[in-house]
């Protein structure tokens, strides 16, 4: 039984990203608990958790990326095996919540998937959720339980400053990215300019014009995630025809599907900087990617909300 605080509690991991875990679990200082992810010969889900949690203050690591739907079942039957042996808590780390960029309906018939995931964790039994730069901030309003909504900017600020580029300007990619190009912009104390594109079909992007002066300027593209590559790549194509200098490409998540490592590695960038929400096979790693540790971030925000303290001064 692992005593933090005052407070009985216990790491779980399922089997998205269990390297974040253990760091996780390194940071705050306690061991990760055991549980036995197993399947059928049909493919059905099975878990066992091999200790007790009841009246434990429980938290499970597990984003929802690629393969999503067995991540998110995992997740879900988690939650049911929790809440059926007594958790008093059961505390959702969802570094990278999947479905989140069916946030709306686009379209007349469209479903707004992100609400059905957060309408499942709920009827399933979380009591809390902690995300890393939801793609749409409006997601917070989805639920009926307490939800926060990590930011990766300090850290990929603070890499960035490290580099010391001189003359530098921050773009977001779309016109829905400028809040988050702007924080970070303000952090490194740059301007910014803004990518005007449209998406004629999903992971398709067609770049219409550039808003603001990038000629003669290192330019430091930030995005939430990057999927396929196609509009960071066409973004990173426009600003080199438009007269910039180096080009950098910031995101959260590297879903880094289909051909994004090709895309990445034949473009104009110098380097691609991301985190670590989603844990990345070694085909999926190339000599221009970065990826930073969140652990230390999740870590503390875990210790603050064991501890009944806010969590808002780690955004900063």
């Amino acid at each position: 039984m692992a005593i933090f605080h005052g407070s009985k509690v216990k790491i779980f991991s399922l089997s998205s990203n269990l390297v974040l875990a253990q760091e996780i679990a390194d940071y705050i200082g306690i061991p990760l608990s055991t549980c036995e992810v197993s399947r059928f010969a049909d493919g059905e889900i099975n878990i066992n958790i091999g200790e007790t949690v009841r009246g434990h203050k429980v938290f499970i690591v597990q984003s929802t990326s690629a393969p999503v739907n067995e991540h998110v079942m995992e997740l879900l039957i988690m939650i049911d095996a929790l809440k059926r042996a007594s958790a008093r808590e059961i505390n959702i780390v969802m570094p990278y919540y999947g479905y989140s960029r069916q946030d709306r309906k686009a379209k007349a018939r469209q479903p707004i998937s992100a609400k059905l995931i957060a309408d499942l964790l709920q009827v399933a039994g979380a009591t809390r959720v902690i995300c890393v730069d939801l793609h749409a901030a409006q997601i917070q309003g989805f639920y009926d339980i307490p939800i926060d909504n990590f930011r990766s900017m300090p850290i990929i600020s603070d890499y960035i400053k490290t580099k010391n580029i001189k003359n530098m300007v921050v773009v977001s990619p779309d016109h829905g990215g400028v809040a988050r190009a702007r924080s970070l912009a303000d952090s490194l104390n740059a301007p910014i300019a803004i990518i005007d594109k449209m998406r004629p079909e999903p992971n398709v992007a067609e770049v219409m014009n550039i808003i603001g002066s990038v000629k003669g300027k290192n330019c430091v593209i930030f995005d939430d995630m990057i999927d396929t590559a196609g509009s960071i790549v066409a973004a990173a194509n426009a600003l080199k025809e438009a007269g910039a200098k180096d080009i950098y490409a910031c995101c959260t998540h590297p879903l880094l599907s289909g051909q994004a490592v090709e895309r990445i590695m034949n473009s104009p960038l110098i380097e691609m900087v991301c985190t670590n929400t989603i844990l990345l096979p070694e085909e999926k790693k190339f000599p221009k990617m970065v990826q930073l540790s969140i652990s230390h971030l999740l870590g503390q925000g875990i210790i603050n909300i064991i501890d009944d303290q806010g969590v808002s001064t780690l955004f900063s």
